[in-house]
């Protein structure tokens, strides 16, 4: 956040015009929350091996190297040095991620809905990564979104209808990425946001699938998300702040998932 907001905020946000103003920290709310995970997975190490699956020899190699992999691709993008394999490389792992951990949960358990949630919403940060990289391709010649981008539109896009569906059959969980947690009753006006969150994301989702104004459309999907992690993460990670590891989580993977909205944005035509 410290090198990446003067960056924008110097070179990025005086050539943007109108809402196009918000697009530009699309790639800060992606690459921060990157950084979080990979720090998480250098801090608490023994916890994150249990979810490398059985089979794989040297459970902390793989958490230590993902971790740096992960640091290393959230400075590359900010700073925009070699942003394109750097982001390429994230969207493969964030789909090995979804092949060897989500999947295989799913089949395990199919009745259980937070195994699908999770393994969509990493389907989603692969797509955020997929469009950063396809934007610095040039486009096709028949002008259209270089094939990157069409790719990160459907990895977000059909995950933003499912998340959409899924606010307006449990509208208790936390909006956003909807995973276990539920919104606090504190929370001023918790079910309209749900309800509001779900409906912004199964327009958006249709939209991005149909290619209709998607550009628009990523936009305010990545700025509805965006005001969820002002009006109810923050103030539950601000609740508890000498335990926040859970919520950090939380805060982070609603961040990220706005910040891959707000590339897609910037990246379509």
């Amino acid at each position: 956040m410290a090198i990446g907001l003067p960056i924008i905020i110097r070179n990025e946000l005086p050539e943007a015009r109108g809402l196009d103003k918000i697009l530009p920290f699309g790639r800060l709310f992606f690459a921060v929350p990157t950084a979080v995970f990979g720090t998480e997975h250098l801090t608490d190490p023994k916890d994150i091996a249990l979810i490398v699956p059985s089979w794989m020899p040297a459970h902390m190699f793989w958490v230590y190297l993902v971790g740096i992999a992960l640091i290393a691709a959230a400075l590359s993008i900010v700073v925009k040095r070699c942003a394109r394999p750097a982001a390429t490389l994230l969207g493969i792992m964030f789909l090995i991620f979804v092949a060897l951990i989500h999947i295989p949960n799913i089949v395990a358990q199919p009745g259980d809905r937070l195994f699908w949630m999770i393994g969509l919403r990493d389907t989603a940060f692969s797509g955020g990564a997929f469009a950063l990289a396809g934007a610095r391709m040039r486009r096709g010649t028949t002008g259209g979104a270089p094939w990157l981008v069409t790719l990160g539109r459907f990895f977000i896009a059909i995950p933003a209808v499912i998340f959409g569906v899924e606010h307006f059959l449990h509208p208790a969980f936390v909006p956003g990425v909807p995973l276990e947690r539920l919104t606090p009753t504190w929370i001023p006006g918790h079910i309209f946001w749900a309800y509001l969150a779900g409906a912004v994301l199964i327009i958006a989702g249709a939209c991005l699938l149909l290619n209709q104004k998607a550009r628009l459309a990523a936009t305010y999907l990545g700025i509805m998300i965006f005001l969820l992690v002002l009006v109810i993460y923050l103030p539950i990670l601000a609740a508890t702040p000498l335990s926040i590891a859970n919520r950090l989580n939380y805060f982070a993977d609603t961040l990220m998932f706005s910040g891959a909205a707000l590339v897609l944005a910037d990246a379509c035509p």
